[in-house]
């Protein structure tokens, strides 16, 4: 079995952000852009248009409740800047998800490199299919819980 990736210091870099006031994903993706701890390199607009320019090809609502907004390509300069933020919108978001569900929880991934972005997705996905990992979510689980269930699943 693959070794998963260890998303716990990405997740806690990136921090978790809970009742976002928006209607569309763009309005979201603005206000958490501005609200997530960037490096100096790093700027919010740049953020929100690489969200943006990436939800605008294809939806990133994955189904059940949550999508995984992302640049289209890694746009972390250094592999240390790299995060993971956990966005709750404060109402579900219509995104067009594969089974039509509304968006309740985003992990707006930030990587350094294509490698690091899709081993942070294949340790997601086998999150996703964690009955009480789904359970936190939908709760809104802060931090702490969060990241004990990870080490606990993992």
């Amino acid at each position: 079995m693959e070794e998963t990736f260890d998303i716990i210091p990405l997740i806690h870099k990136g921090g978790i952000f809970r009742g976002v006031e928006g209607t569309t994903p763009e309005e979201i993706y603005e206000k958490v852009s501005k609200m997530i701890d960037l490096p100096d390199s790093m700027t919010s607009e740049q953020v929100y248009n690489a969200l943006c320019a990436r939800e605008k090809i294809l939806s990133t609502a994955v189904g059940n409740g949550i999508a995984l907004p992302h640049a289209r390509s890694p746009i972390m300069k250094n592999e240390e800047d790299q995060r993971i933020c956990i966005v709750y919108p404060k109402e579900p978001l219509e995104m067009k998800a594969p089974d039509e569900k509304k968006v309740t929880v985003m992990f707006i991934l930030l990587t350094h490199n294509s490698q690091t972005h899709l081993r942070v997705l294949s340790t997601l996905v086998g999150l996703f299919r964690k009955n009480s990992f789904k359970k936190l979510l939908d709760e809104q689980a802060d931090e702490a819980s969060l990241l004990n269930a990870i080490k606990e699943l993992d």
